[in-house]
């Protein structure tokens, strides 16, 4: 494990949500379990696990699963896991989530201004940085075949029935927090999703 080797805020949010998974009810869990076991048959057959994040405007859920997706990848010692996100169409990374995300302890920087603006996104000095930018599940920035489509939202889950080139496709939905957007509740909602992402994400890294 290279836990100790991430920024501070992001060890002690993981050694944090490690220890809530027993709130993480047993039907997510049997979701959960679809996601371990695709990683684990690509460690066991020693080839790359692609992971493709996707929902509808690739501007939050898929974004924030990419994220953690990526640094518990690292923080458990696999460098074989490779994260991606998409949507069914491309929108921009939304500033709440990046607000939450920075909250939870990532460095993140804008590498690129625009509508649309590209993000560095750092969980640790010692691993490379995770490039995010809205667009679309089949963008040439992802890959084209073996992989695993996990849908981060019901309404890409649903109106996507068909996503070509995956290996596995897996509904890991979440509430959309956009919902709270504007309210009093704004900021606690991103950050319930933050960290409810991250310990389910967790769960299954930490049982490969």
């Amino acid at each position: 494990m290279r836990v100790d080797n991430l920024n501070a805020p992001i060890k002690n949010l993981i050694n944090e949500l490690r220890q809530e998974f027993d709130i993480i009810n047993e039907g997510r869990i049997s979701i959960l379990k679809k996601l371990l076991s695709y990683i684990s048959s690509c460690k066991k057959d020693g080839r790359p696990a692609n992971l493709v994040f996707i929902c509808t405007h690739n501007s939050r859920r898929s974004h924030i699963a990419q994220i953690w997706a990526q640094a518990a990848a690292y923080a458990f010692g696999l460098d074989n896991v490779f994260c991606f996100s998409g949507g069914t169409e491309a929108t921009a990374f939304n500033p709440r989530a990046v607000k939450a995300i920075v909250e939870a302890g990532f460095n993140v920087t804008i590498e690129k201004e625009g509508t649309n603006p590209e993000y560095s996104v750092k969980f640790s000095e010692e691993a490379p940085p995770i490039r995010v930018f809205s667009k679309v599940y089949g963008s040439p920035f992802n890959p084209k075949k073996n992989f695993a489509a996990v849908m981060t939202c019901s309404h890409a889950d649903e109106n996507c029935p068909f996503i070509p080139g995956a290996d596995v496709r897996i509904p890991l939905t979440y509430d959309d927090p956009k919902d709270f957007d504007g309210t009093s509740l704004e900021e606690e909602k991103y950050r319930e999703r933050v960290r409810e992402i991250g310990r389910e994400i967790l769960w299954v890294f930490s049982n490969l």
